[in-house]
């Protein structure tokens, strides 16, 4: 018996090992499964989002407005990455009965016993809205990844579709990101966008370079179809074909 114990042992561990894999297997392939049933939101029901950063750069605030998707909660995951390659979250779950506009402030850091440390060097991240029913259940998923952007004068997405060359140079903060949705009254025909610009002053001009066709921006509650790209404010931009 003794003679066959250490090939026993072997086929114990293999069996074990097995076991794990495919349950782990499993429960990823479950929880992807989950993610892909999510029906698509109509463009115009999707909430518009923006993150604006601080004067130094450490706090993002999360707007989420015009929330039409029904949801008894909204879960919101910031992700970034640190220059050493560590990834770092803010997560963060509302309720959403008879609220159609959320707004939070989110630390690239920690605080603990009221002292706070911040992350320094923080270039882009994902920003990923999770909306659920009573029972948990996923109704609706918006992702996109930002650039978190300073001392720079052209101002561009992570997938590279977007610049806001700037008139001068600024050493202010600024997040570029595809906002999801629109404001109301956006013009019809719509190619490319929606992007959003954002800092803490939005009276910063610059030129929009979005694709081919006409540029429009929403500034002060209004859209405006602006000329050869020329825009007299940050704000959130979209391409039409004409």
């Amino acid at each position: 018996m003794k003679k066959f114990l250490p090939l026993i042992i072997l086929l114990i561990g293999v069996l074990v090992l097995v076991g794990v894999f495919f349950f782990l297997k499993g429960r990823k392939s479950e929880s992807s499964e989950g993610e892909e049933k999510v029906p698509e939101v109509a463009f115009p029901d999707r909430p518009v989002t923006s993150l604006t950063p601080s004067n130094d750069g450490h706090w993002l605030k999360l707007k989420v407005e015009k929330i039409k998707v029904k949801a008894k909660t909204l879960d919101y995951e910031l992700l970034y990455e640190l220059p050493d390659g560590r990834t770092q979250g803010v997560p963060g779950t509302v309720e959403l009965s008879g609220v159609t506009k959320v707004e939070r402030d989110l630390l690239l850091g920690s605080e603990s016993s009221g002292k706070f440390r911040y992350d320094e060097g923080v270039k882009e991240g994902t920003l990923t809205l999770r909306f659920r029913n009573e029972k948990g259940k996923l109704t609706a998923k918006f992702t996109t990844p930002f650039a978190l952007l300073s001392e720079a004068k052209e101002l561009t997405s992570v997938d590279g579709k977007f610049t806001f060359t700037l008139d001068e140079s600024s050493d202010a903060f600024f997040i570029v990101m595809e906002t999801f949705g629109a404001p109301d009254g956006y013009p019809s025909g719509i190619t490319t966008g929606p992007y959003g610009v954002f800092s803490v002053s939005e009276d910063i001009s610059g030129v929009v370079s979005l694709g081919a066709g006409s540029v429009h921006g929403y500034f002060s509650e209004e859209w405006t179809k602006l000329d050869s790209g020329k825009s007299q404010n940050l704000g959130i931009f979209v391409s039409t074909p004409q």
